[in-house]
């Protein structure tokens, strides 16, 4: 088994090497122009890149290339690269029509649509596309390789806010521009009368788009989302209202926070003290008072706490690392996720952190959860081709979810001391900051029972018991269905008591008119 993956990866190095040398052969020699010399030299670099490519087209190399052309064709004549906020008309963000916020029961970050505040008009359609890219490619840039859940919600919206020209747009975009990028693409209360339309959205998608597409009514989007980053409006219970400036993507911008009003970087820094002091009151606040995630807040972990102890009884137990982003100063283990088991002996999961710079590197660990982990050390420095492992733990009784966040920074220093990291960070110019972010994966795990004792034997059978909110969910969902199709059955049989009643009329006045017709 170990033989076949070795020579699946083999072949999958091969074809991205094959890629390349075809597409500077065949595509650079005489059209260079063609693209932005910087996408061209990322796709030389980026291994994670080309193979998203191969990927989507099913490791065809042929396709993969006509994909590419298309893909570096459409980011030059966008000018992707150089794509700022202040490029894109302030009226476009006011609308709140397109954003990011939130994430789904997988812990895909939420891309939300807003169809009833689009208004088809042809002199705006390039801004709007820009101001799709500009999403698309921020988020690429800060979460690469992590993909995208997106919501159309089709609230109150009708035929005058269809523009075809503009969805197929969106459709290329996780098509052709941005590869494997598309986790879901859910349809809520989409009017009936739309129908036709979406016939032919479906033709454009091609079948591995319209594997990831969803259709759900305000009932079922549920089964989806949950409702803490749901709107009242979708039957959920978060509070969220866009508003703009600033960016609501709250996974981009990383304030820090006392659990209290958000402060900025600086002042935060300043309080690393204060933070450390009131570590202990902080953990026993939050085991009462749930700390809702509507904004992420990367809160530092406490520093003195974390330099004693002994590394070998704090990484054991830890869960370890199988893969490894290569990064420009840190490479960072794992690539993507931590993983948590459901038990309660699986509550750690380790980071190494391995600099690959001939300088010394600072790093800091930020969690969108401080209630729930504690991260040890979470800020530190690491010597030129040395490792660093950082222990993250689940604190109490708390359970991961595939919602939380983990950001890794790191900048390179001279002659630094950890006393003097704080200060480093507040003077350190944001372009020479590396980030690399991780998501959290939960693993089910199911606990062998020692003894044949009834406790152990009940365990298993209960935990495989559905959950009793999800069952009456499902109830209430399941009673909506057939109140609404009740409602048909109702309206269909007045409007055929109405023909019957309307029948009757017409052969009343045809006798009338009969009678009268007779000669007397």
């Amino acid at each position: 088994m170990a033989e076949v993956e070795e020579h699946s990866e083999q072949d999958i190095e091969k074809k991205i090497e094959d890629t390349r040398e075809r597409f500077k052969n065949e595509f650079l020699q005489d059209s260079a122009e063609k693209y932005d010399s910087r996408d061209v030299d990322r796709l030389q670099t980026d291994d994670a890149l080309v193979e998203g490519y191969l990927t989507w087209r099913l490791y065809n190399v042929d396709d993969a290339l006509k994909m590419i052309d298309e893909s570096l064709q459409w980011r030059r004549e966008f000018g992707l690269n150089d794509l700022t906020e202040s490029s894109i008309p302030r009226w476009m963000f006011e609308t709140g029509a397109v954003y990011l916020h939130g994430y789904d029961k997988e812990g895909n970050k939420l891309f939300w649509f807003k169809v009833k505040l689009h208004v088809k008009d042809a002199k705006t359609i390039l801004d709007k596309k820009k101001y799709v890219a500009f999403w698309l490619e921020r988020y690429a840039k800060k979460e690469p390789g992590m993909p995208l859940t997106v919501v159309f919600d089709m609230t109150d919206s009708g035929l005058g806010n269809i523009d075809m020209d503009f969805v197929k747009y969106i459709i290329n975009c996780f098509k052709i521009y941005y590869p494997k990028f598309l986790a879901k693409m859910i349809l809520v209360d989409m009017p009936w009368i739309m129908n036709a339309a979406w016939k032919i959205v479906k033709s454009w998608l091609g079948p591995e788009a319209i594997s990831k597409l969803r259709f759900a009514s305000k009932s079922e989007i549920q089964n989806f989302i949950n409702p803490e980053y749901l709107p009242p409006s979708l039957g959920g219970m978060d509070p969220f209202q866009y508003r703009y400036p600033p960016l609501p993507d709250d996974d981009f911008q990383t304030p820090l926070c006392d659990n209290g009003p958000i402060i900025s970087e600086e002042e935060t820094e300043g309080k690393e003290g204060e933070l450390d002091v009131k570590d202990t009151l902080e953990s026993s606040f939050n085991s009462e008072v749930a700390v809702k995630p509507k904004k992420v807040n990367f809160v530092e972990d406490s520093l003195r706490s974390e330099e004693g102890g002994d590394t070998n009884t704090r990484t054991r137990g830890a869960r370890k690392p199988v893969t490894t982003f290569k990064g420009p100063l840190l490479d960072v283990s794992p690539a993507e996720e931590l993983r948590f088991g459901s038990g309660d002996t699986e509550k750690k999961s380790l980071i190494i952190l391995s600099n690959v710079t001939k300088n010394q590197v600072a790093f800091k660990v930020r969690t969108t959860a401080p209630e729930k982990y504690r991260v040890k050390p979470s800020s530190s420095s690491c010597e030129p081709g040395a490792s660093v492992e950082i222990v993250v733990s689940l604190h109490g009784g708390s359970q991961a979810s595939p919602q939380d966040r983990f950001l890794i920074m790191a900048a390179e220093m001279d002659n630094v001391s950890s006393q003097e990291l704080a200060q480093f960070w507040k003077e350190v110019q944001k372009s020479k900051i590396m980030e690399h972010r991780l998501r959290c994966h939960v693993l089910e795990s199911f606990k062998t029972p020692l003894s044949p004792s009834r406790d152990s034997i009940s365990e298993p059978l209960c935990s495989g018991q559905p959950d009793i909110g999800t069952t009456l969910m499902r109830v209430m969902a399941a009673n909506q269905r057939m109140e609404q199709k009740l409602n048909t059955c109702i309206w269909v049989q007045k409007v055929l008591v109405g023909l019957v009643l309307i029948l009757v009329v017409l052969n009343l006045l045809h006798l009338l008119d009969t009678v009268q017709q007779q000669p007397s």
